[in-house]
């Protein structure tokens, strides 16, 4: 019954429903009233205008609020200008302003019945006006009462129905901008979605790689720090290193969660020595092999799949390997083909199963490409192609 309304709008609907009431009251009671037929205005005549004009204004001013209520307000006043014997009067303007409010912002409910009040008001007001206000002079034939009473009927329906179908027309625009809201809302959550996914990929791929180079360090430094203490020293060196370059990595992520869209540079071709030298370090000598070379220079978003790509392929081959790697990589005129070929030495992982397979997939799917990761005998093979130019 009652809507959620700021009390801006009721103050601004008070207002004007006031103003209508103020402007239009004195007209109905002195130029329309009994007082325009010379029989003067008593007490009588501008009680029954008053009340009704309250009533009607009164639906106005919560046809916003309570569209349902200021419909049986409009009624209660009609009918009560209908008891006191008056005909049309300017302050029925107010019914028009109740069955627009009914259709623009009323219940479904609501709408209907303000529909119906349309239509039965119209019959109501037509017969109304032929048989008490006596529109039609006693001596007219019935068939010229029937014709007039006919014309009153769509005259007044035409009116009605006209300050309902505009609110019904409102209503669809309403309509149409929260369903374009919600469709735009939808869309920045998806899109702010997508970022967190892509950002705790990032994240994944950077702690997951580091921390196998710092893991295969340590456990190096450990065995070798009684025999030959230099060797340790080299490993505590590498460990600093590769945990300064992922705490760089991870406060480069915190600030694209911070400004939602960070500028701050990604990895390209340029980087993957950088990326071999850690693997070399953590103890696995990669066999690189590129055949044949880049043509140009590919897309950054090409460049970026390629290196988180193999980035946790030599992640995985560091912490389920024996420390036999071949890497492949082909640049094509339409595409780069992946080959990342590791000995198992300890158990792998179930394909899919885990988030690293999981991030290349879908590393590779972002560029339109594909990604195969499975077991062959003692083998774990990743395998990769993404298109490139118009393709990609």
């Amino acid at each position: 019954m009652i809507r959620p309304l700021s009390r801006t709008a009721l103050a601004l609907d008070i207002v004007g429903a006031a103003l209508l009431f103020v402007i239009l009251t004195p007209f109905s009671i002195v130029f329309y009233g009994p007082g325009a037929v010379g029989e003067g205005v008593d007490g009588r005549t501008v009680a029954a205008v008053v009340v009704s004009g309250l009533l009607m204004c009164g639906g106005v001013a919560i046809g916003r609020l309570a569209p349902g209520l200021a419909l049986a307000a409009a009624w209660a006043g009609a009918i009560a200008q209908m008891i006191a014997g008056y005909g049309p009067l300017p302050i029925d303007f107010a019914i028009l302003l109740v069955l627009y409010a009914t259709a623009a912002w009323g219940s479904r409910a609501v709408l209907w019945w303000g529909f119906g009040s349309a239509l039965f008001g119209a019959l109501v007001a037509a017969v109304y006006m032929v048989v008490v206000t006596g529109v039609v002079s006693s001596a007219t034939s019935g068939w010229d009462q029937v014709t007039t009473g006919t014309l009153l009927l769509v005259l007044c329906a035409l009116a009605l129905g006209f300050a309902w179908v505009c609110g019904l027309l409102w209503r669809v625009v309403l309509r149409a901008r929260a369903t374009r809201s919600a469709q735009l809302q939808a869309e920045s959550l998806a899109a702010e979605e997508q970022e967190r996914v892509r950002i705790a990929r990032d994240m994944h791929d950077i702690v997951a790689h580091s921390l196998a180079v710092v893991i295969a360090q340590a456990d190096g430094a450990r065995y070798a720090a009684a025999a030959k203490p230099e060797m340790a020293t080299e490993a505590l060196g590498t460990i600093a290193q590769t945990a300064r370059g992922a705490l760089s990595d991870v406060r480069l992520l915190l600030t694209q969660l911070r400004h939602r869209q960070g500028d701050g540079p990604q990895p390209t071709l340029a980087d993957l020595e950088t990326l071999f030298a850690q693997v070399r370090q953590a103890g696995i000598e990669p066999r690189i092999t590129v055949d044949p070379t880049p043509p140009g220079e590919p897309p950054g978003a090409i460049q970026l799949a390629v290196y988180r790509i193999l980035q946790e392929a030599l992640t995985n081959a560091i912490r389920h390997g024996d420390g036999a790697v071949d890497v492949h990589l082909a640049w094509l005129a339409d595409r780069v083909d992946i080959q990342v070929r590791n000995t198992v030495g300890r158990e792998q992982p179930q394909v899919g199963g885990g988030h690293g397979v999981i991030g290349m997939r879908e590393r590779a799917q972002l560029v339109g490409g594909s990604l195969q990761a499975e077991r062959q005998g003692a083998q774990f093979v990743v395998r990769a192609s993404l298109p490139i130019g118009e393709s990609a």
